[in-house]
């Protein structure tokens, strides 16, 4: 008897027709349609995923006595503007750590008392990194019984402190788990881990850190003193030298809005853009102001002296700053180009996410989350790395 060709039912669809559909999704579609039942399920563990790049929003507890609240993070889509997801409880006290750098769906964490690990939002993994006074270099790092810290540099012995942890960033492998964590101790000194070291391995020439980021294996370093040095990490650290560009900024003294009023930097961030230009972004501030302004500018290429330019538009990208990187916003939903996106403001039960449009110079409000009953107090932006399977 020959096979029905005409199913009755969704379910009955030939593979071959379904998987090509489930290629086509996104993430949220791909997640909805692979529980409608359970052939398209089977479909969906066959299909190809389509290569996305979608960023989401983390958004951390204040409440340390809201029993499982601070064991759990929400996240925000900006495609799905009205709906949060609670994440699984994975044992880790979020109101009391601090997540200071993400990559894909791994979060960088901070204890109260300076331990630091890598977590899997989604899965629980843990990966315990070396004691942070486990320095090789010329930079000493002593702790105090009180898990204080003594820095000692030379003949120079610092007082007791606490540890400062400049611009962390990393990467990590999803199959293989190897990973390189990098970050600026206090005196400015750069040190870095991978996979199977028991101790942070200060690199060379990187004193006077400014901000830094990691992406495509790269090491992107930027000084206080104006200079650029970019350090592949794709064979290891073995043999490496810092690639320098020198540059400069001409005319970026304070903005003035009608002559009364000033702009003062208050923050300054390394972007290194979808092409991989490398931008210096400038965060500004008014006193008696609750806006935030930008100046951004493009590093010259060249490793020799040269100004940078000012980018008076990102075209079709996005700026996340907190990652140092754009994304293309023209492909995905819900993001504005020619933004910057830049972290978020806490009043009461609801968390504003701001962005600033380089068009028309105005900060704006993304969206605002109701998130009663838990408090929140911070937000970063990560790019999910979903597995469909």
């Amino acid at each position: 008897m020959e096979k029905n060709r005409n199913p009755k039912t969704w379910s009955e669809l030939p593979l071959d027709l379904l998987t090509s559909v489930f290629e086509r999704l996104s993430f949220v579609n791909f997640q909805r349609a692979k529980s409608v039942c359970s052939s398209w399920y089977s479909a969906s563990r066959q299909s190809v995923p389509k290569k996305q790049i979608y960023p989401w929003l983390i958004l951390f507890p204040k409440d340390k006595n809201n029993n499982n609240s601070s064991s759990c993070t929400l996240l925000f889509n900006p495609q799905e503007k009205d709906k949060l997801y609670k994440t699984q409880d994975h044992g880790v006290e979020f109101a009391q750590s601090v997540c200071i750098a993400t990559y894909g769906s791994w979060l960088l964490m901070q204890d109260p008392k300076y331990h630091l690990y890598i977590l899997n939002l989604f899965t629980g993994g843990r990966i315990n990194l070396p004691p942070v006074e486990s320095q090789l270099g010329m930079v000493k790092v002593e702790r105090t019984i009180n898990d204080w810290f003594r820095f000692s540099h030379h003949d120079y012995v610092s007082p007791y402190e606490a540890m400062s942890i400049i611009s962390p960033v990393f990467w990590i492998d999803e199959e293989s788990k190897d990973y390189v964590v990098v970050w600026a101790i206090e005196d400015g000194c750069v040190v870095s881990a991978k996979k199977g070291d028991t101790s942070w391995n200060q690199i060379p020439k990187t004193f006077d850190c400014c901000d830094m980021v990691y992406k495509d294996h790269k090491l992107y370093f930027l000084s206080n003193k104006d200079n650029l040095r970019v350090l592949d990490f794709s064979g290891g650290m073995e043999n490496k030298t810092f690639k320098v560009v020198s540059f400069c900024i001409l005319g970026s003294c304070p903005v003035q809005s009608n002559n009364l009023w000033c702009w003062y930097v208050t923050e300054t961030k390394l972007v290194v853009t979808v092409t991989r230009k490398v931008l210096k972004v400038e965060k500004l501030w008014r006193p008696g102001s609750r806006y935030w302004s930008f100046r951004v500018y493009k590093i010259p290429s060249s490793e020799f002296y040269g100004h940078c330019e000012i980018v008076d538009s990102l075209g079709d990208e996005a700026m996340l700053l907190d990652l140092g990187i754009t994304v293309p916003a023209s492909d995905i939903e819900g993001f504005n180009k020619n933004s910057i996106y830049f972290g978020f403001s806490h009043e009461r039960k609801t968390t504003n996410v701001c962005l600033f449009n380089l068009e028309t110079q105005k900060m704006e409000l993304l969206h605002k989350l109701d998130c009663s009953p838990l408090q929140l107090s911070r937000a970063r932006w990560f790019l999910p790395s979903f597995t469909h399977k």
